[in-house]
């Protein structure tokens, strides 16, 4: 007898449509989460809190309401744990709030609440979404990281517990443990999204975004939070797409096998049809992981403050030394970096005006072994700092066999289309479409 956990897990976009057209029931979906859930959780531990029989009740009143055919009526939904919810406390991953704060829902959770999403629990992130991370384990070798700061909700949708899971991104921290544990992630355009309800770091950096297990499910719960009817993403033809890499922009991080492993990928593009364009960075462009740097200490020092003079003793060691760099920055430095920053999106977008979007990898390779770190958020940083959307589209292995995720970087405010491309070239790189 097949048991629940040995069927695929369901997409948001699948649980949707079984749910409207009656292949599925809530407790049958309910069901395979708690299976895939009993099976993982004890070693994978994704959730900081999780309460799948409150759900499962919520979605009984939805029955009864106009919800039932809202967007996300009846999608399991995880929150990274720096984000306010009304039914689970906040922690942040921080010992200082380990009783738990107690407030109204953020405004992303109130907005897939609305559109009947069915909040599952509290996914672990590291230390206010920073460097020092909390027990959760790679599903795909757990004893490698799954990547930081959305560490649980990478891993609870890449095993299988929810299809759908809220983080956020500060340097690199939706992207690079999407990449780890091999699912699609969505890094939107810097303030497309309201991050009122969450523990701020740096405002200039902060970004909601979200991880699921295919394209059509980011855009399934960005149309929900946009208040947009959902419609599936276009099929883009391989042929008439033109995208460029930079092969001379921050190579040096990458480990070897991860170049070939990109290389492979970029050889199936190619052979499909997609027109793969070379541009060089601007010199601008090459200062911009510095800062990056300087900008997310600078503002964190000023976000914890009170922290920092009430509880410093129960800070980390790197979150303390980023506070402390915070401090020490001058302030012209900080307001050049922000310059700086400016004007390489400018130079940036002359560059590419004539492409579709930018690939890159989206870690120096696979997710490294041990727990005690998070991997390097380094090929994130520039395209966090210069606000624009950025997709991880996975479907490459590296040489253990072990995801390794291709970086799409697009133009502000074109989440959709991004999307799209994302779809057409993971079926490409994963199945060769």
């Amino acid at each position: 007898m097949t048991s629940y956990y040995d069927l695929a897990p369901l997409t948001a976009v699948a649980i949707r449509q079984g749910l409207t057209g009656g292949s599925l029931t809530i407790d049958a979906v309910f069901d395979r989460i708690d299976a895939r859930i009993d099976a993982c959780e004890s070693h994978v531990q994704a959730w900081r809190a999780l309460d799948t029989q409150s759900a499962r009740r919520a979605a009984a009143q939805q029955q009864a309401s106009s919800l039932r055919d809202a967007v996300l009526a009846g999608v399991p939904v995880g929150v990274k744990d720096i984000f306010a919810t009304h039914d689970f406390p906040t922690r942040y991953g921080s010992p200082i709030y380990a009783h738990g704060v107690r407030a109204a829902d953020a405004t992303c959770v109130e907005r897939v609440r609305a559109a009947g999403a069915l909040v599952t629990g509290k996914t672990v992130t590291t230390e206010f979404a920073y460097f020092t991370p909390g027990p959760t384990a790679n599903p795909h070798d757990v004893r490698r990281t799954p990547g930081g700061s959305s560490s649980g909700s990478a891993a609870a949708v890449a095993a299988g517990m929810v299809p759908l899971a809220f983080g956020s991104q500060t340097a690199g921290s939706l992207i690079r443990p999407a990449s780890y544990c091999g699912v699609f992630a969505l890094k939107p355009t810097h303030g497309e999204f309201s991050l009122n309800g969450a523990k701020a770091m740096a405002p200039s950096l902060d970004t909601l975004g979200w991880l699921s297990r295919s394209a059509d499910d980011l855009e399934l719960m960005r149309a929900a939070l946009a208040g947009e009817r959902f419609d599936a993403l276009t099929d883009i033809d391989a042929v008439a797409l033109s995208i460029a890499i930079l092969p001379e922009y921050e190579q040096s991080p990458i480990e070897a096998s991860t170049q070939t492993t990109f290389n492979q990928a970029l050889a199936r593009l190619s052979r499909a049809g997609v027109s793969i364009v070379k541009i060089n960075a601007s010199s601008d462009m090459h200062g911009l992981i510095d800062a990056q740097k300087c900008v997310q200490a600078y503002e964190a020092a000023q976000a914890f403050d009170r922290e920092w003079r009430n509880h410093r003793e129960q800070l980390s060691g790197p979150f303390a030394a980023l506070i402390e760099a915070g401090q020490q920055t001058p302030r012209d430095e900080y307001d050049a970096s922000l310059a700086l920053a400016e004007r390489a999106l400018s130079q940036f977008g002359l560059l590419t005006r004539d492409v579709d979007a930018v690939l890159t990898l989206a870690a120096p390779g696979e997710a490294p072994v041990g727990l005690g770190a998070t991997g390097d958020p380094v090929l994130c940083r520039s395209w966090t700092l210069l606000g624009l959307p950025c997709v991880n589209v996975p479907g490459m292995r590296g040489p253990n066999g072990l995801p390794v995720g291709l970086q799409l970087i697009g133009k502000p405010h074109q989440e959709r289309r991004l999307l799209a491309i994302a779809r057409r070239l993971n079926l490409i790189v994963e199945q060769g479409l």
